[in-house]
C-alpha cells in the first residue's frame, strides 16, 4: 500500500486568516490534482505561530475547522492543520486532521509547550496522542517543539503509528536541529515523519522552511528549500514493515527494565 502526502511549505499572510486560507484553498487543490491523500499546513496554519496571541480562539465547529473541513470535502483530499482551540483555563495549541469528506479524524493538542518562548503561560498543555488512519497507514500528529521529546515519538510507535505529520514553526537560527530532529525521531521509531514548516518573517521569529519527509531508516525522502513549496512523498507501509523486521528495535526494548531503573532518577 503506497500513499501520498504533501507537506505546505507557505507562510500565513499574518493578522489575515481569511487571506491565508484562500491561498491554502489554492494548494489544496493542486495537490489533490497529483494524487495526493493528505495535505499539511505549518503550526497554527492559517493563523500564524504566536505564543501570546488570545484571539480566534475557536472550537472544533468554528469558522478556521469548519472552512478546512469543506475545503477537504470538496477535494476529496485529508487536511491537517492548527487553530487555537478553545479550552479553560487557557486555549490549546491544537492540530486537526480531516477526512476526504470533511470527517474529523483525529485532534492533537500540543504536549510540550516552548516554554523558552512563554508558551506555557498562555496555553494549556495536551495531555493525548493523536491518531488516524487514512488509506491503510496509521498516522500520528505532533507539533514543533514536541520534536525534542523522544518519549512522545516512542509512545506513537508502540500505538502503530507507521507515519507522523509534525506541523511546525521552526526559525532559521535552529534549523540545523529540526532536520536532525525528524530524521533521528524517524530512524529510532523506525516510521516516516513529515515535517512542515512555515515561511517568512513575522512579529515573533524569521522561518526558513526546510520541510522534511524522512524514512523509516532515517534516510532524507524528500527535503524542501527555503520558500514556498509543496513537498510531495509516497509512503509505503511495507517499508515500514521491513525497516522493523531487518532491525527489531520494538521488541527488543527493555521496558519493564526501564521502568526499574527509574527509581534512580
Amino acid at each position: 500500500m503506497t500513499i501520498r502526502i504533501c507537506a505546505a511549505q507557505m507562510a500565513c499572510i499574518w493578522g489575515k486568516p481569511a487571506e491565508t486560507l484562500e491561498h491554502a484553498a489554492e494548494a489544496i487543490e493542486t495537490a489533490a490534482v497529483q494524487g495526493t491523500a493528505l495535505i499539511a499546513f505549518p503550526e497554527q496554519f492559517p493563523i500564524g505561530w504566536d505564543p501570546f496571541a488570545r484571539f480566534r480562539i475557536e472550537d472544533l465547529e468554528g469558522p478556521t475547522v469548519s472552512a478546512l473541513r469543506d475545503l477537504a470535502r470538496r477535494n476529496a483530499i485529508a487536511v491537517v492543520a492548527g487553530f487555537r482551540e478553545h479550552h479553560d483555563p487557557l486555549p490549546r495549541n491544537t492540530a486537526v486532521a480531516i477526512g476526504p469528506r470533511g470527517e474529523i479524524l483525529a485532534a492533537y493538542a500540543k504536549v510540550h509547550l516552548f516554554s523558552p518562548a512563554g508558551e506555557h503561560e498562555q496555553f494549556s498543555a495536551g495531555d493525548n496522542l493523536g491518531i488516524f488512519s487514512l488509506e491503510g497507514m496509521t498516522f500520528g500528529i505532533a507539533l514543533c517543539y514536541d520534536l525534542r521529546f523522544p518519549d512522545l515519538f516512542s509512545l506513537y510507535a508502540a500505538a502503530g503509528a507507521e507515519c507522523l505529520i509534525v506541523p511546525a514553526a521552526w526559525p532559521c537560527r535552529r534549523v540545523e536541529h529540526w532536520e536532525l530532529f525528524i530524521r533521528a525521531r524517524a530512524l529510532e521509531n523506525q516510521y516516516f515523519i513529515a515535517g512542515i514548516n512555515t515561511i517568512g518573517t513575522t512579529p515573533v521569529d524569521r522561518y526558513c522552511g526546510h520541510s522534511m519527509v524522512a524514512g523509516p531508516a532515517g534516510e532524507v525522502l524528500a527535503h524542501a528549500k527555503d520558500g514556498e513549496e509543496l513537498l510531495f512523498a509516497d509512503l509505503s507501509t511495507a517499508h515500514v514493515r521491513e525497516a522493523r523486521a531487518n532491525i527489531p528495535l520494538h521488541s527488543d526494548r527493555r521496558d519493564d527494565l526501564y521502568m526499574k531503573l527509574r527509581r534512580y532518577v
